[in-house]
């Protein structure tokens, strides 16, 4: 994996951190989806899950669709 990141594109590089910030969103998603259906209400917590989804799925799709055009060429 170092030898790869070593000759990887800028653009390879922005597309696995794009990557990253998608599977982030979705586990903030998934954690959404978990605290919506808690039986007590009193004992959700406090986390701003949905806010934490919307920041991180626009971050990645941003940064995947820059990094597109760069990847199909090389």
């Amino acid at each position: 994996m170092k030898g790869f990141l070593t000759f990887a594109s800028e653009a390879d590089i922005v597309a696995l951190w794009g990557a990253a910030c998608i599977a982030v969103a979705l586990m903030a998603l998934l954690m959404e989806r978990r605290r919506s259906k808690r039986t007590s209400i009193d004992n959700v917590g406090w986390m701003p899950w949905t806010g934490l989804f919307l920041t991180f799925a626009v971050l990645g799709g941003a940064l995947l669709v820059v990094s597109i055009p760069a990847v199909i060429r090389g």
